[in-house]
């Protein structure tokens, strides 16, 4: 382990460069430990704080995790959010399976709040107007990796199984169908980069300034009457989006008119 004092890269992005190639080698594991950052920075014979920013740099990046008063630690696996929201409604209408088995969602709060600015709009309805509000956090076995939210109209689901504090044992839309009599049919998915909030960056277990990947799912009835507006956000460094579709093919050019005199 070395850096280049001629090199015009900084010595803490050299130091993070041979780090990160370290843990994509596998020299590092997933849950494995780094040395301390003295033992790092006596093996590039640098000063501790040089080390401190080369850590620091992994852990927005998501590469890397420290626990206060343990280490630093190999952060587990990226998320893969495979075809985003359009998997939660699954080929068959239902969630896939292996969403199921690697993911469990906990219901955190289901009442009335005020609604978000973006939430509003896409409603139609003033900011801060009192919506329905179903909070979850999604988590794998040693992180959470989702915060997110559901929002419904008041009048959509007075009196419904929608208000209860409790889970379904079924996808949230089909719940929302049933109870409000009307059926998803189109919807639309917009996601932005952002900075997170400070509640947010502590519930997701990340820095304040780890960007993190917001996403804005508006569901539609066949009138184009917004049903549920949705809010999901992720920490970005550990987040794939990935998409997958069938390129249409080339449409033959038709023969011309034989009859048509081209000059």
């Amino acid at each position: 382990m070395q850096i280049n004092p001629g090199a015009a890269e900084f010595p803490h992005r050299q130091i993070a460069a041979q780090l990160k190639a370290q843990v994509r080698r596998g020299d590092w594991g997933p849950g494995e430990r780094l040395p301390s950052i003295p033992a790092i920075a006596e093996m590039f014979g640098v000063a501790k704080q040089t080390v401190q920013r080369a850590v620091d740099q992994l852990r927005v990046e998501g590469i890397l995790i420290t626990k206060p008063g343990s280490g630093t630690y190999v952060r587990g696996t990226r998320r893969r959010l495979n075809r985003l929201s359009r998997g939660r409604y699954g080929g068959f209408r239902g969630y896939h399976t292996d969403l199921a088995a690697r993911y469990r969602q906990q219901l955190v709060s289901v009442g009335r709040a005020p609604a978000p600015p973006e939430v509003a709009d896409a409603f139609g309805v003033a900011d801060g107007t009192e919506l329905l509000c179903r909070r979850h956090l999604v988590r794998t076995e040693d992180s959470p990796v989702e915060v997110g939210a559901s929002w419904f109209l008041p009048a959509d689901t007075a009196g419904t199984t929608l208000e209860r504090g409790e889970a379904f044992g079924r996808p949230l839309y089909q719940e929302a169908e049933e109870a409000t009599g009307r059926q998803y049919v189109t919807a639309t998915d917009t996601i932005t980069a952002r900075q997170p909030s400070r509640e947010e960056a502590e519930t997701l277990q990340i820095r304040p300034d780890t960007p993190v990947l917001h996403l804005l799912h508006v569901a539609y009835d066949a009138r184009r009457k917004p049903i549920e507006v949705a809010q999901a956000t992720w920490p970005g460094p550990m987040t794939t989006l990935t998409e997958e579709y069938r390129i249409p093919a080339p449409t033959p050019t038709p023969d011309p008119d034989p009859g048509l005199i081209l000059g």
